[in-house]
């Protein structure tokens, strides 16, 4: 089969909907294909042999990096929603991805860069909508959880007004106690655990074992508890109460979810390098419960977190909120991913040896 032609490749690159930079070592422009020359606003004549720097009024690149890890390393190098201003003074954000490049015994830097402002602003606009609606589901849950107590002391205080009976005021007077410590405690659980860990060193097996144990007396017969757990995980320095609260309300969630009948799985391994935003942890403990319910609504994944969000007749929604709150006391997070047939929460802790 013959081999594609220069001619070929050449049209390939150019073709390129991503705008794709070679940079020489003193990051002057080499090469600039068509989408590249779109997005600069300059024809490829004037980018070529110009410094990179030149064609932006203003950028926040990092160029150290792409001079010390691409080029000296040969390390690729990533960085997200770069804000530049080009010299016809436009705007924009960008995503870059550089590699070394290596031709003819030069080393290059193949720069990759991609706008992302109409994702930046359907995303924003998405998480409006997402965050409007929790609001709402935050506000309509209160009401309804503020209601019942309002009503039984508004109740009791006008009892109070015609009663002459001291064991009858007694009694109302008990009852106003009585809901007005019930509306302190919403308040509480809805600002969340306040106490900062206890860590200390634990066996993680141990721990999950017993959060297993517990699982099993509550869940139905018809459900399977599996471990897959990594024997070679040390102790790990972490509060013990708190991290076994946060796997248990993940567990006796998926088994609200399965019903009579279904599988969960529970995990353990070590992983490094886990990145969430801005947050790097060089190695963490992963804590995975996996089960093949019917999976969380796609309308509900991103506010799964938020308090007052729950699918569950009842349910007060706070318990996903609070081991959110939880973990992340413990300078880690909490990952779900869901569809139908499988749903999995992840918990990431700094691993404290």
């Amino acid at each position: 089969m013959a081999q594609p032609s220069s001619e070929l490749i050449h049209e390939l690159w150019q073709n390129l909907s991503t705008a794709v930079i070679l940079l020489t070592e003193d990051l002057t422009i080499y090469f600039a294909n068509n989408s590249a020359s779109e997005l600069l606003g300059l024809g490829s004549k004037r980018l070529l042999n110009q410094p990179f720097e030149a064609i932006f009024h203003h950028h926040m690149i990092d160029m150290k990096r792409l001079q010390r890890y691409v080029l000296e390393d040969g390390v690729d190098c990533q960085q997200h929603k770069v804000d530049v201003v080009f010299i016809d003074n436009r705007a924009s954000t960008l995503n870059l991805f550089a590699r070394r490049f290596m031709f003819q015994n030069r080393a290059f830097i193949q720069l990759e860069c991609r706008r992302i402002d109409e994702e930046l602003r359907f995303d924003q606009a998405f998480n409006q909508a997402h965050q409007y609606q929790a609001a709402r589901n935050l506000i309509r849950g209160l009401a309804h959880e503020i209601k019942n107590p309002l009503g039984g002391i508004r109740g009791a205080a006008q009892l109070l007004q015609y009663e002459v009976q001291q064991e009858e005021r007694d009694e109302c007077a008990e009852l106003i106690i009585e809901q007005a410590d019930r509306l302190t405690e919403l308040v509480d659980r809805l600002l969340g655990p306040n106490e900062l860990p206890r860590k200390e060193s634990c066996n993680v097996h141990r721990m999950l074992e017993s959060v297993i144990r517990l699982s099993e007396l509550d869940g139905a017969a018809g459900i399977r508890l599996v471990k897959d757990y990594d024997p070679s995980i040390p102790d790990v320095v972490m509060d013990e109460a708190k991290i076994q609260q946060v796997v248990l309300n993940i567990i006796r969630n998926a088994q609200q979810a399965l019903g009579e009948q279904g599988e969960i799985k529970v995990s353990t391994r070590i992983r490094h390098r886990i990145r969430r935003g801005k947050q790097l942890m060089k190695k963490a403990l992963q804590i995975r419960v996996t089960d093949n319910g019917p999976g969380i609504a796609q309308e509900m994944q991103a506010t799964l977190f938020y308090p007052m969000v729950t699918n569950k007749e009842g349910g007060s929604g706070l318990g996903l909120s609070i081991a959110q709150t939880l973990v992340e006391q413990h300078h880690g997070f909490i990952d779900c991913d869901s569809w139908p047939g499988h749903t999995e929460f992840a918990i990431y802790l700094p691993f404290e040896a």
